[in-house]
């Protein structure tokens, strides 16, 4: 995994990025490499999104509490749990400078070690969580949910921090099934890993 930037501010233009079009696929994970910015940007499909650099403190404290759970539970078994920033390769060639999407989830569950390199994750998590922030775009939401989709994440939890809600999306014959809003006070399981439940409102209270 690459160290998380950055050695020095700049801030970053995305109108100065061309869009990818009928001349030009996009952007890979080899000029990604190259990048150096002050705030994380993610690759879907070639284009270049900024992800939030500082996410704020509600999504701080529910990504933390989050991760606590999965990772307390995933101990002595083969699956593993990671928080951003963490670098996730979608690709179906391996090489950097075919890969045009590179997305860092809030939170990565990935349960076959084959796929986990000093640089991250090179193909589909089992598992990933993503937390709303105000920066979010719904065409980067709808990007993200189509890309997991495609490369067959199999379950995809989308968290809104502010109105407690949790959706759990899980892959049924390469096609996501949402679930209902869960909320605080409910509890959740995961398909992926079994045995695994979850009390929200160990997520959504602060201390």
């Amino acid at each position: 995994m690459k160290p998380y930037r950055i050695p020095e501010k700049e801030n970053i233009d995305l109108d100065a990025f061309r869009e990818p079009d009928s001349t030009f696929s996009g952007y890979t994970y080899a000029d990604y490499l190259t990048w150096n910015f002050e705030e994380i940007v993610e690759l879907i499909k070639g284009k270049v999104f900024k992800k939030a650099a500082s996410p704020n403190r509600r999504h701080q404290a529910v990504s933390g509490n989050l991760f606590v759970h999965f990772h307390a539970f995933l101990k002595g078994h083969i699956c593993q749990v990671y928080s951003a920033p963490f670098d996730v390769r979608l690709s179906k060639d391996p090489d950097i400078k075919t890969i045009d999407s590179v997305v860092q989830p809030d939170i990565s569950v990935i349960c076959d070690p084959s796929k986990l390199d000093e640089k991250g994750c090179l193909g589909a998590p089992d598992l990933i969580v993503e937390i709303l922030s105000p920066s979010n775009s719904q065409v980067e939401l709808q990007n993200k949910y189509d890309l997991y989709q495609e490369f067959g994440v199999k379950e995809y939890w989308i968290i809104h921090p502010v109105e407690n809600t949790l959706q759990i999306n899980v892959l049924v014959d390469g096609i996501y099934q949402p679930s209902r809003l869960f909320t605080t006070g409910q509890k959740v399981t995961s398909n992926v890993l079994p045995g695994f439940e979850l009390d929200l409102k160990e997520v959504f209270e602060e201390s």
